[in-house]
């Protein structure tokens, strides 16, 4: 699968017939956006919240520039092979709003909740939601960032059970706009939201009629950015400008089976961003927050890479980190040690369970089962790893993992 180019800057590329199809299919995909308590689960298309987001700001008087596809969802569609691209979480969508007044903030929230109420199934009443009680029930996070070096955004997150949160980004001025550039590339959505306009309703799409629709790299090089996502290698620029959380990223990378470009200077990428986590999360509380939301955002469906991934960001802090005093250190590598212990436990509770109900299976239906495998389950240990006959703990070396071997404080 090819794209085509369609600018002498390379940033640039036309998407061929299979990428709009699967944009299209994105596009039509309904996505559950799960209520808090008694509120009820809205099943909406990305296609659908898109255009009665931007009729609603339209009618606010909020211009919008453009609307595009950003992130994982984005590198999906561009990939040349599902095997090839990871699978994505988040839908990430940026407005290019104008955010030069803290009014124009209060609108694009206003709108944002009032499309809620279009996505709630009949029967519900309608004039008892307020503003507030949306927020509420369906707004995982909201953020607002304006700063001294010109970002002006703005970010709503709808949530979703499995982490698959519908993100809207509302976009003035941001300095960096991605990563790595496996994911800088923005799709630019307005000529895809027309077609849908003027097209009879229903109107597939095919081979002999599709719109054109353009792809960006903010990374700067599309072809070397496509060429880095379908080879699944590491590559950035300016490393020192990633913020904190592209540590956490980068490792998510590297268990993925991502490797560094031969252009990158890996030790110094990896101190820069160490240094920028511990910046933006000094605390060990802090760093255990945003640890526990990335796993449930990002290993929500796969449980078995949660334990790697812990392993790779504990090499990855063990030796690259150079900011922080010996016992600050410690702290955090314990840290993550824990939270390997508590992911290890969880399976093992999880396995535990399945024994119970294979041992009912077999009173049940008077069948004998002769052997139980569980796994593959690869714990990067140098030791073996086996269940015991009563299934009643992991043995590591004879340790139990939830009593690690903490690191000394001296």
């Amino acid at each position: 699968m090819a794209t085509q180019d369609c600018s002498n800057s390379g940033r640039y590329q036309v998407l061929c017939y299979e990428q709009v199809e699967k944009l299209h299919k994105v596009m039509e995909d309904s996505i559950p956006i799960h209520g808090r308590g008694n509120f009820p689960t809205l099943d909406v298309t990305l296609k659908d919240l898109v255009q009665v987001v931007k009729e609603k700001l339209l009618a606010e008087g909020v211009s919008v520039r453009d609307i595009r596809l950003n992130g994982g969802a984005a590198s999906f569609i561009l990939g040349n092979g599902s095997e090839n691209v990871q699978p994505y979480n988040d839908l990430d969508l940026i407005f290019g709003v104008d955010l030069r007044s803290h009014h124009e903030l209060l609108k694009i929230k206003n709108c944002v909740l009032n499309c809620l109420l279009d996505f709630l199934p009949e029967g519900v009443n309608r004039d008892k939601m307020s503003s507030c009680s949306l927020k509420e029930a369906y707004v995982q996070k909201m953020v607002k960032v304006c700063n001294e070096h010109g970002d002006r955004w703005s970010l709503i997150s709808l949530s979703n059970n499995k982490g698959k949160n519908v993100e809207l980004k509302f976009v003035d001025k941001v300095k960096r706009q991605y990563e790595f550039s496996v994911d800088s590339f923005q799709i630019i959505l307005d000529s895809l939201l027309k077609f849908y306009d003027i097209s009879e309703p229903n109107t597939p799409i095919s081979e002999n009629l599709y719109p054109t629709i353009v792809a960006e790299s903010v990374y700067g090089d599309f072809t070397e950015a496509w060429m880095h996502l379908n080879n699944k290698l590491i590559a950035t620029r300016n490393p020192e400008e990633i913020r904190g959380g592209g540590l956490l990223k980068y490792c998510n990378l590297l268990t993925r089976g991502f490797q560094a470009a031969q252009t990158m200077d890996v030790c110094q990428t990896e101190r820069y961003m160490c240094s920028r986590f511990f910046i933006d999360f000094s605390d060990v509380m802090q760093q255990q927050q945003k640890l526990e939301a990335y796993l449930n955002n990002h290993f929500s469906d796969e449980e078995g890479l949660k334990h790697e991934y812990l392993n790779m960001l504990y090499r990855v802090v063990n030796e690259s980190t150079i900011c922080l005093m010996g016992h600050e250190r410690r702290q955090t590598l314990n840290l993550i040690q824990q939270l390997g212990c508590q992911v290890l436990f969880e399976q093992e509770q999880k396995a535990h369970t399945k024994y119970l109900e294979m041992q009912q299976f077999d009173q049940l239906n008077g069948l004998t089962i002769d052997q139980v495998f569980y796994g593959p389950m690869d714990l990067n240990f140098n030791g073996q790893f086996y269940y015991s006959n009563n299934y009643s703990q992991v043995y590591i070396n004879g340790q139990c993992p939830l009593c690690p071997p903490y690191l000394p404080c001296s």
